[in-house]
């Protein structure tokens, strides 16, 4: 994927897109380039056990968790239950998709930027959410709204592991706030956008231990991939920090990443082309594939570390 933004430095998006005969590949080159033109420099936060894990990307039954396994890393997300109107709770089951990616992406940065656990849903969220790609109206709209309303309900366990022992947290994301429940109010938009909510403790202590710095406009041009996010994120984790070049197999990247999938040739196809689209708004980084897997090289982070720092004072 280098090579492209090789070729639209040099040549330019019009002729860097000639030479390419597939018609995914000219859609990259576009991409890429808009990536190359950002001058903004937004900074991202996310917690580095999502970078090693992540949500569902479709919807499970209400009733159903959602485990998933990555480097010496599992996750657990547990559907929960939220007050109604009128008496009685209601189940919801785990976010899922891309639209919680991009919630959960606004709630940690903010957090870390205001160093606050009481996070704003009002005019900072649409803002963002404007600014991110996504017009709250309509299906959008609705969309948001029921994830974050899982992303209220659901409780997580993340447990590391060792040779020797587990280590475990448990806990919920969102500690509390108001809910607007489905069958109460006027279904106004605006209600969506008037309440604070309070991230709980031990999420907020984690988030602000082991944070992961990524490039908000990189995110707005793959806001609707949510494999692409995944990738984004964990190269974002992994590729600075390596002290050389590391290959990963099919099968370790499948483990992560292959939710949905029975069988591995089947990912590996979905998978190379959520990983180009990743690679397209992430310009540094170095990452072969081959037929025995990936090799990442090291690669300067997204967001350099002395801006990092800056962003976050």
């Amino acid at each position: 994927m280098g090579q492209i933004h090789t070729l639209i430095t040099q040549l330019g998006r019009d002729q860097a897109k000639a030479l390419q005969t597939d018609p995914d590949q000219r859609s990259l080159v576009d991409i890429a380039a808009s990536v190359l033109e950002e001058e903004r420099q937004e900074l991202g936060i996310t917690y580095s056990g999502f970078a090693l894990t992540a949500l569902p990307h479709r919807r499970l039954p209400d009733d159903q968790p959602w485990e998933r396994r990555g480097h010496k890393i599992r996750l657990l997300i547990e559907p929960g239950r939220l007050p109604v109107r009128n008496g009685g709770f209601k189940l919801y089951g785990v976010p899922y998709g891309s639209r919680a990616r991009m919630i959960l992406l606004y709630l940690q940065t903010r957090a870390i930027q205001t160093d606050s656990r009481e996070v704003e849903l009002g005019r900072s969220m649409h803002e963002w959410l404007d600014r991110m790609g996504l017009s709250v109206g309509g299906q959008t709209y609705r969309d948001i709204r029921e994830q974050a309303s899982r992303i209220a309900a659901c409780n997580l366990t993340f447990a590391w592991e060792d040779a020797h022992s587990i280590g475990f947290e448990k806990g919920s994301i969102v500690k509390g706030g108001i809910h607007f429940s489905a069958n109460g109010g006027s279904g106004d938009q605006g209600a969506l956008w008037e309440d604070r909510v309070l991230l709980s403790e031990s999420f907020f202590r984690e988030l602000k231990a082991h944070p992961v710095p990524i490039w908000e406009p990189a995110l707005r041009h793959i806001q609707n991939n949510s494999t692409s996010i995944d990738i984004y994120i964990w190269l974002a984790y992994r590729l600075h920090s390596l002290p050389r070049s590391t290959p990963i197999t099919w099968p370790a990247v499948f483990e992560q990443f292959g939710a949905g999938y029975s069988r591995l040739r089947d990912f590996r196809k979905r998978f190379i082309e959520a990983l180009q689209l990743a690679l397209a708004v992430y310009p540094d980084a170095r990452v072969d594939v081959d037929e025995q897997g990936l090799m990442l090289h090291p690669s300067p982070p997204p967001i350099p570390e002395r801006k990092f720092a800056q962003l976050c004072r």
